[in-house]
């Protein structure tokens, strides 16, 4: 039988209370980062709250309809978060399309993955889908904002020896090869290193709410298990998908570097 502590309101209230020990250490050492830190907890308390009830609603509905609706909000949230991420980024729909498509694709093609595993009854039962779909989303988001930040600042910073190459004759990918090998080691290092610390340094997430929620720690830890190596292969076809994009999209059909693609860039050359 499974057990959980229920949370009252007054107890949110003291763990509350811990943020204020970054607060003040802002205000000691002079960071001015009390205002953003005030902002960052009343936004995770919004969004969560908003995401709680409306995932209340939906699982009371059973509907794939909503769930696929809600993937959908998912989707293009991941997008916007991704471009606010980034230094350099894509002008107009290059911008959305390159940050949501991604991390968004390859979580979902890893959360099918699990529904397989899983079977759960329905398969597109949204309790078990949206939360899948989220946490791999949400790591895949990680790795492609790393990647698309790595490419498109190496693009600038190496832009003589891009076009040098580019002029020898060299393809794009060519021309790109040493940048996106560096990319995408940035961008799968994050992933790399939870796994490697999972068990020894921390007890991930989802492994540490079902034993709070009163899972045996054997059948929490096959679950955990199952969610790394997912969340590894989503973020690792998220950020290989991310990184040749971008390679393309610096790019043209006549092997070309267009760096006047890159919002930034573009603003810098006109000032």
């Amino acid at each position: 039988m499974t057990t959980y502590v229920p949370l009252a309101y007054s107890d949110l209230i003291v763990a509350a209370a811990l943020v204020a020990i970054n607060g003040a250490i802002s205000f000691v050492y002079g960071l001015k980062l009390e205002k953003t830190l005030a902002i960052a907890s009343l936004r995770m308390i919004v969004q969560l709250a908003a995401v709680a009830l409306i995932l209340k609603f939906i699982f009371a509905q059973t509907s794939p309809l909503w769930t696929v609706l809600f993937a959908s909000v998912m989707a293009v949230a991941a997008g916007a978060e991704i471009i606010m991420r980034q230094e350099h980024r894509f002008a107009g729909w290059r911008a959305m399309l390159l940050s949501s498509s991604p991390a968004f694709l390859a979580g979902l093609l890893t959360t099918f993955i699990a529904l397989a595993v899983i079977q759960p009854q329905p398969w597109h039962a949204p309790r078990i889908l949206l939360p899948l779909l989220g946490m791999l989303v949400g790591n895949s988001l990680s790795g492609v904002a790393l990647v698309l930040d790595s490419m498109t600042s190496a693009a600038i910073r190496e832009r003589a020896q891009i076009e040098a190459r580019l002029a020898l004759g060299a393809t794009r990918f060519v021309a790109f090869e040493d940048i996106l090998r560096r990319s995408l080691r940035t961008g799968l290092m994050p992933i790399l290193n939870a796994m490697a610390a999972a068990g020894v340094v921390s007890l991930p997430g989802m492994m540490t709410g079902q034993i709070l929620a009163g899972i045996d720690p054997v059948e929490a830890a096959k679950y955990q298990v199952l969610i790394m190596f997912l969340i590894a292969g989503a973020t690792s076809v998220a950020v290989l998908a991310g990184a040749l994009a971008s390679v393309w999209l610096l790019t043209d059909e006549r092997h070309r570097l267009r760096l006047d693609r890159l919002n930034a860039h573009a603003d810098a050359r006109r000032s």
